[in-house]
């Protein structure tokens, strides 16, 4: 059995028990020693103590019990020989190991002969155990740390157990880590056995401070090895996501977007960048995680997306702007996995959008839950709509199909309203004990927010505004031709909508008439809502639910709409899009009546030589114009890359892969879009207290091939002067 140090009852115990053992042992040199130095220089096997007074804490760990001595000696003339273990440091292990070197025995030297003639075989060939010196050791020994956190991140399975939660369930609920550990000792792991076969009891198998290193070094190997392909194409583009809650803080999800070796778009996710301070502490922030961290240049990013709703959405956006000033060419573009008109909407922040999103969001959680949730919906259309079955049947597919997502979901949610509050009624009564209790809650809860006119009116509003850029928007999400079409097309929406904030008593008037039908027809009361009052002390006048409204919802989302789209296609955006006309299908739909010159004069400084541009952008033309016939048009920027020849036009080539950087365009690679996926299934499946920024990007990053020697130099390097354990607590 394996020697070992226990510390605590020398500590504990000191003087008295200390010369109990010396005693036992026969060492009266040692009678004078202090307990420290016993403890440090000296080590007894655990063959020399009774077995009951002995426990084991781990599959290669043992503890003495507190009133533990040791009395089995076999042979009381090799107790000073055998029965002690001394660590080599020991003054008077070194004045032992020099005696017994100048006066050999003759059984010791037949002992030796004995031991060297068994260690060959046959053939007399060495068959000893290999000694493995020291650095190996602890190589094979981080590696295995390496191979354990790795496996734990792709698995998603926390570090910690819930002993960071509830302290006292400590004794039972080990750390994970901890667990996997002594798990792999015992599923035969020799580096680990032999790291912590002959430590002392208090040593930890890795403590916090490396796990903590360890996790920083694999964060940078998975990032440098997810961004390779960045660094070879250098143009990039930035997607920021929705704030969610890290490590008890609140942290903005970051992902790069660029176009690989294969010409084919990808996302991945890079990591989680803390929200705190003002706008230019967080903007020097990004861009610090983007240069330092990724290894990138911020004069190489060419496009901005933000997926931020509510009152976050307004700070990403001013740090979006400041980027925007400090990189003129790292373009605002809505993202392709949000439709525009919810990306509008999660931007505006009056408290009554904010009822109408979050509803929404409860109502899309609250029937994802069970198929029997949306049945009951279905039943209640089927109700509602009876004799009118194709308007039953069409609500009913949207509700398959995220219908809370889409470009029409304002207009879906005013047609299902009746639908959606019969179904909440009927769910929160309960007569039939079919719900329980929390989803009977959940029910009330979204019942009370549709029967309330604010959301009533609100809804109504939205409606009508975001019509006017519904078919924008879809095109937007569609082909590279409907994308470029819809460039066009803008000047008529901020037309239409300037229109209505002209006229914006006229508008606001039948929108408000329809409201009330709708709240009347609900039976809804029509009026102000009550933090109205609460915010503004009474005066002589009381206002009016119309005049209430029309200030403080059909005006600002009127106002916020014009603005966002302005913002959002801005000059240089536009450019960008007007540029896909040297796609050929485009090319060809315009009848090769093109003048892109003029549009790609923000990115010459992209383009491998700018000087050629016009003439190979003349016989890139005349390639498809002439040279082309019976043969189908590539239609997309994927489609064009990968033609053979276009090589050839160096050039086009450049700008293309410039321009397939920007959010707008869509991921059509599953194998290129996991990245969000994978982030909202961890969100979704780890609770608060167990998210941790590292391994959630190990997890998402799950994919990507993991070097472990190449981590365990790497930390070696980072941390030369690291211990490899601590004691512990």
């Amino acid at each position: 059995m394996s020697c070992y140090s226990n510390s605590p009852p020398f500590m504990r115990y000191l003087l008295p028990r200390c010369k109990k053992w010396v005693e036992n042992c026969s060492r009266s040199d040692l009678k004078d020693k202090t307990p420290d130095h016993l403890n440090k220089y000296h080590r007894l096997c655990a063959r020399h103590f009774e077995p009951n007074l002995i426990t084991k804490t781990s599959p290669f760990r043992t503890v003495l019990k507190d009133n533990a001595l040791p009395t089995i000696f076999d042979n009381p003339s090799l107790k000073r020989s055998n029965n002690e273990t001394e660590n080599k440091d020991s003054p008077e292990a070194k004045k032992s190991k020099s005696d017994s070197q100048s006066e050999p025995t003759k059984d010791d030297s037949e002992a030796a002969t004995k031991e060297i003639s068994e260690s060959k075989n046959g053939d007399g060939v060495d068959s000893s155990p290999q000694v493995i010196d020291e650095e190996t050791l602890n190589k094979e020994y981080l590696k295995s740390l390496f191979d354990v956190v790795m496996m734990m991140g792709t698995q998603n399975i926390p570090l910690h157990g819930h002993s960071d939660k509830e302290p006292r369930s400590k004794s039972f609920t080990p750390s994970n880590f901890q667990a996997l550990l002594e798990y792999r000792i015992n599923a035969g792991d020799e580096f680990l056995r032999k790291k912590f076969e002959g430590s002392p009891v208090n040593l930890e198998y890795c403590s916090s401070t490396q796990l903590q290193q360890m996790l920083e070094v694999i964060e940078n190997c998975v990032r440098e090895e997810s961004l390779a392909e960045v660094k070879e194409g250098r143009f990039f583009s930035l997607v920021v996501d929705n704030l969610v809650e890290i490590c008890g803080e609140s942290r903005l999800p970051l992902f790069i977007r660029f176009v690989g070796k294969t010409n084919c778009l990808r996302e991945e996710f890079v990591g989680f960048l803390p929200f705190e301070g003002d706008v230019e502490a967080i903007t020097k922030r990004l861009i610090g995680e983007v240069t330092e961290k990724c290894g990138l240049d911020m004069q190489y990013c060419r496009g901005q997306a933000y997926l931020c709703s509510g009152v976050s959405a307004m700070k990403v956006k001013a740090v979006v702007a400041r980027i925007a000033e400090l990189h003129p060419l790292a373009v605002l573009t809505p993202c392709s996995s949000c439709s525009l008109n919810i990306c509008l909407a999660n931007t505006m922040t009056f408290t009554g959008v904010h009822l109408v999103m979050c509803t929404l969001k409860k109502l899309d959680a609250f029937f994802s839950k069970s198929p029997l949730l949306q049945n009951q919906l279905e039943s209640a259309i089927s109700i509602y709509y009876q004799g009118n079955d194709e308007k039953a049947n069409v609500l009913k597919g949207a509700c398959y199909l995220k219908w809370t997502e889409q470009h029409d979901t304002f207009e879906v949610a005013v047609d299902l309203l009746e639908s959606l509050l019969l179904c909440m009624d009927s769910i929160h009564d309960n007569e039939d004990h079919k719900w329980s209790d929390e989803v009977a809650h959940n029910a009330f809860v979204i019942s009370e927010a549709l029967a309330d006119f604010e959301f009533v009116m609100t809804l109504v509003v939205l409606k009508n505004t975001l019509s006017f850029s519904r078919a924008f928007g879809k095109n937007l999400q569609g082909q590279t031709n409907e994308v470029f079409f819809a460039s066009s097309s803008l000047t008529a929406v901020l037309h239409s909508l300037n229109e209505v904030y002209e006229n914006i008593e006229v508008y606001h008037e039948f929108w408000f008439e329809e409201a009330v039908n709708l709240a009347a027809a609900l039976e809804i009361p029509v009026k102000v809502p009550r933090l109205y009052f609460r915010k503004r002390p009474t005066s002589g006048e009381e206002i009016q639910p119309e005049t209430y409204y029309k200030e403080q919802v059909t005006l600002p989302v009127v106002s916020h709409v014009i603005k966002e789209l302005s913002d959002l296609f801005s000059e240089n955006h536009l450019k960008a899009l007007k540029s896909l006309s040297l796609v050929p299908a485009i090319m060809g739909q315009l009848k090769f009546n093109t003048a892109e010159e003029t549009s790609v004069d923000i990115y010459k400084d992209d383009l491998l030589n700018p000087d050629t541009f016009p003439a190979e952008l003349h016989c890139w033309k005349i390639k498809w114009k002439h040279g082309t016939k019976d043969v189908v048009l590539p239609s997309t920027i994927y489609e064009t890359l990968q033609l053979s020849d276009v090589k050839f036009f160096p050039n086009v080539c450049a700008l293309l892969k410039v321009l397939y950087n920007l959010p707008v365009f869509a991921l059509t690679n599953d194998k290129c879009c996991t990245a969000k996926q994978r982030l909202t299934a961890y969100l979704e499946d780890t609770p608060v207290h167990h998210r941790n920024k590292s391994m959630a990007l190990f997890y998402i990053n799950c994919a990507i091939k993991h070097d472990l020697d190449s981590m365990v130099e790497k930390y070696l390097k980072m941390y030369p002067d690291s211990e490899p354990s601590e004691n512990r607590d």
